[in-house]
């Protein structure tokens, strides 16, 4: 079946933009295709720093004919009516349609709607050019006289049509003063000639002689592998950087890499600086030498082949390299020469929201907070007050103005050069963490301390301008900071019940179900031991694991078969007593053996199980209740609730709603599916 290849081919598009514009080029070519009844086998979308590129195969060579009926109205309904019918269906009279009977509504006209299928590629003229006007690119640009807008200069558009054993037809449209065709062309610098192109196949290896690699993914292969035996060969170690990996790879069409060094007295700056240095100027990864400590070399990646091996290359990025290290050097000595709390006054020039206040009151809130919180965590109150003052002291300081990404670390730095204890300078690196999902949380008392704060700070700010996160929107990392409590609380065992507003409340219920989901959880457990007052974020997934324990056991299924029973029950006569039952048990009203072993066995494990979550011992009450389950069997099988004399009836009605409220006292079991 017939192939479409695309080709949009413009000046160099920024790396961040060109893989999600290949997956959106994709997207929007084959949901139209779709729209226009033509569907496909596959597609493939493509990008390089000078085209997007998209491959869409078996095609049809035509829409297929359609046949639709559209319903009108009654029989002897308004001219208006009549009128309106015939024009959505494209009649010109009532001869045209046929009349239907509904026993109901009675007759009705019904219009017999023909479209004939359209040859694929008129309809590709059609849908190719409107995709390109439509194309939502985050920042784009005119040029020229003309209005459209794309993200940089386009200059060659290829669109072609065809199977692989004929020759293909070229898509006819227009677009940004272009024309279609099938040319296209190759590496600007080393093979910048016109290719003309039939087929994704054939387009893929000209390009490739061409020194154009299409594929980002391959690029990014290409980089990583060649770098890592170039470092091999030297004895050193590539410092992997994804994110930094991405962007190379999306500057350069035919990747080849190279390695530069810089002089070894600036490993005296701290790695994380040179690092962030040689990442942020020159696009390089930084190495280290077999012992693990950063070595004075750096990974170019070139969108060329030198022919003097690289020499002038390489000479050029360490003449840049020097030149930026020497600058960070001197932000780093004139930081540590100012001592970090002389920069505090600085902060009350720095507006961290409009209704919030500077950053200086922030930082007064988290002092405050941070006080109330050390003895929860076992934090020194005086050592935790000093890192809160701190904590956003490198705001100010020369080295994060240059590179905000090193904030918090900076000042671990700056406050060990200046004497700080060392649980205060590492609080105002800690106090920020975690920033993801494989982030490190902090683990000593003064560092915990100040992140929660921090964290507790900002919600609670926000929550107070009701300022919050809406649907995707989250402009102020709220959820993180809440994942961020969440964590810090769990992986510490901390018992650190949360004081917050209801509604904040329930935001950290929304973000610890997901938590506990992503770890495995059922969403239905996770349900049942949380309730709208549940402020014990280690209480709930101790609990939650507890259940899933005791409900993956074949005692625990039963109990809950049990459960089920004794709730329906209640609940129906409950309903139609118009009570509530759960009065202390009539024990002279005990007649069957069954009924009175479930009675004393409710007795003892309620006690045991309130004992155990006294203690915060979840597994212990679960084992507990799991010792109901054949008391529980045997007073279903033999015992009849609804008993003719109505003391009974009630008195083991009583019986279940004992029964229900104490394995409420660990979850709430209607909660849980099955």
């Amino acid at each position: 079946m017939p192939e479409l290849l695309l080709e949009l081919f413009s000046e160099e598009i920024p790396a961040r933009f060109q893989r999600r514009a290949a997956d959106d080029l994709k997207k929007a070519v084959t949901n139209a295709l779709v729209d226009a009844g033509l569907v496909y086998e596959g597609a493939k979308a493509f990008a390089t720093p000078r085209r997007l590129a998209l491959t869409v195969s078996g095609l049809p060579v035509r829409s297929p004919d359609t046949r639709e009926e559209k319903k009108g109205p009654k029989v002897g309904a308004p001219q208006p009516a009549i009128d309106g019918f015939l024009r959505s269906a494209g009649l010109s009279s009532l001869d045209q349609a046929k009349v239907e009977s509904d026993p109901k509504k009675g007759d009705f006209y019904v219009a017999q709607i023909e479209k004939p299928g359209a040859d694929a590629v008129e309809l590709l003229s059609g849908i190719l050019p409107k995709v390109m006007a439509d194309f939502a690119w985050a920042k784009p640009m005119r040029w020229g006289s003309g209005s459209f807008t794309w993200v940089r200069p386009l200059r060659a558009i290829t669109a072609t049509f065809g199977t692989e054993n004929d020759e293909p037809v070229v898509v006819p449209f227009a677009a940004a003063g272009l024309q279609s065709g099938q040319t296209t062309f190759g590496h600007r610098f080393l093979s910048p000639d016109a290719i003309r192109v039939k087929r994704f196949d054939d387009y893929l290896v000209a390009l490739e002689r061409a020194k154009v690699v299409l594929d980002i993914d391959r690029r990014k292969d290409i980089i990583r592998t060649d770098a890592d035996n170039l470092a091999f060969a030297q004895g050193l170690s590539v410092i992997h950087d994804e994110g930094l990996l991405e962007e190379v790879a999306g500057l350069v069409e035919w990747p080849v890499v190279m390695m530069g060094s810089f002089d070894p007295e600036f490993l005296k700056l701290p790695e994380e600086v040179i690092i962030a240095t040689i990442r942020a100027n020159q696009k390089c990864f930084c190495l280290r030498d077999a012992s693990g400590k950063l070595a004075p070399n750096f990974i170019i990646t070139s969108n060329t082949i030198p022919a003097d091996g690289g020499a002038v290359v390489v000479a050029g990025n360490e003449r840049v390299i020097r030149a930026r290290l020497s600058d960070a050097a001197f932000f780093y000595q004139g930081d540590l020469a100012i001592p970090l709390e002389h920069g505090l006054p600085k902060l009350e020039d720095m507006v961290f929201h409009a209704k919030l206040g500077t950053q200086f009151a922030m930082v007064q809130r988290l002092v405050n907070l941070a006080a109330e919180i050390a003895p929860q965590v076992g934090a020194d109150v005086e050592k935790t007050k000093r890192a809160a003052v701190l904590a956003k002291a490198d705001l100010v300081t020369g080295m994060v103005g240059e590179f905000p990404e090193l904030q918090g670390l900076m000042g671990r730095y700056y406050a060990t050069a200046q004497g700080e204890p060392a649980e205060i300078a590492n609080a105002l690196e800690m106090h920020y963490k975690p920033l993801g999902p494989s982030d490190r949380v902090p683990t000593e008392p003064v560092s915990i301390a100040v992140a929660l704060a921090d964290k507790l700070n900002v919600l609670s700010g926000f929550w107070s301008i009701d300022e919050k996160p809406t649907g995707s929107r989250d402009p102020f990392a709220l959820r993180r900071a809440a994942l961020g409590v969440i964590r810090i609380v769990s992986e510490n065992n901390l018992k650190f019940p949360l004081q917050v507003e209801p509604d904040l409340l329930a935001f950290f219920h929304d973000r610890l179900k997901v938590t506990l989901r992503d770890a495995g959880a059922r969403h239905d457990l996770v349900d049942a031991v949380i309730s709208a007052d549940s402020n014990d974020i280690l209480q709930i997934t101790q609990r939650a694991e507890a259940l899933s324990s005791l409900l993956a056991s074949d005692d625990g299924a039963n109990l809950l078969a049990g459960y089920k029973r004794a709730a329906n029950i209640l609940a129906a006569e409950e309903k139609k007593d118009g009570k509530t039952y759960g009065g202390a048990i009539d024990q002279g009203a005990l007649k069957l053996a069954e009924e009175e072993a479930l009675a004393f066995a409710v007795d003892g494990v309620h006690a045991a199980v309130a004992a155990h979550v006294a203690k915060d011992d979840y597994k212990g009450a679960m084992t507990e209740l799991a010792t109901l389950r054949a008391p529980v069997d045997a007073f279903f099988t033999a015992v009849l609730v609804n008993d003719a004399d109505p003391a009974v009836r009630a008195n083991r009605l009583n019986l279940l709603a004992r029964l229900r409220d104490t394995m409420h006292l660990v979850a709430d079991f209607g909660k849980v599916a099955g």
